[in-house]
């Protein structure tokens, strides 16, 4: 008989993060209507020469202009490798990047609004790996219920082994700031109809519907994005 889908499973939270984690950075970028091309053409023109300078401890993991879900938006997620000292070097470097300064300029003529999280990654979850394409990315996006993160983590430590025999799973991660108890999950498709049948299948295999079952309860709101990779993403 299950238990009650509030109680958390005996596990140990081990699944935090990996001892030798990286600190991640997600960005979402609402764009005015007008300026989509412009921007995605700025940012494939500065963002690489961050990328591939060995004096930035940080690295493009994905660049996605969304498709489905809120429109005229891009996501740009980046590593930094040496965690929270990496990201301060970078920043204080950053700051004196005249061309870096003066692309920020630019752009923000360009942005209806941006916000930003930093992350670490489930220890669990594939760490995200550049990919040859073509592919569309799915990035579902859980807000969690305040106390529940280390049950959302247990559970999902067992579930992930249903979602790996097609590469779908390409990362996932946790907020440690920005907004709180928010959980991502980014996803690797050929199209949409590879995506309808691979989740489908998951709900074929058996011990799949007893994650959903013990995971719903602990989500607030959930939000799906279908994302295109941009040209100078390494996830394609």
């Amino acid at each position: 008989m299950p238990r009650a889908a509030g109680s958390a499973p005996s596990s140990c939270t081990r699944w935090i993060h990996k001892e030798t984690s990286n600190l991640y950075k997600i960005q979402f970028h609402n764009v005015k209507p007008e300026c989509l091309e412009a921007y995605n053409k700025l940012t494939e023109e500065v963002l690489p020469k961050l990328h591939s300078d060995p004096d930035y401890p940080c690295d493009l993991v994905g660049n996605w202009n969304t498709w489905y879900g809120e429109q005229d938006q891009a996501v740009h997620l980046w590593r930094f490798s040496g965690g929270y000292p990496a990201l301060m070097d970078c920043m204080s470097k950053l700051r004196q990047n005249k061309e870096y300064l003066d692309f920020r300029k630019e752009r923000s003529r360009m942005l209806l609004s941006r916000r930003n999280q930093l992350l670490l990654e489930f220890s669990f979850w594939n760490e995200p790996q550049p990919r040859q394409g073509p592919n569309i990315y799915e990035l579902r996006t859980y807000k969690l219920k305040p106390g529940t993160m280390i049950e959302w983590g247990n559970n999902w430590a067992r579930a992930i082994k249903y979602r790996q025999e097609n590469q779908e799973a390409v990362g996932g991660f946790f907020s440690q700031i920005g907004e709180l108890y928010v959980v991502h999950h980014l996803w690797a498709y050929r199209d949409l109809q590879s995506r309808e049948e691979t989740r489908n299948a998951a709900w074929r295999k058996r011990g799949w519907d007893e994650n959903v079952y013990y995971t719903v309860p602990l989500i607030r709101t959930m939000e799906s994005r279908i994302m295109i990779p941009l040209k100078i993403s390494p996830l394609q």
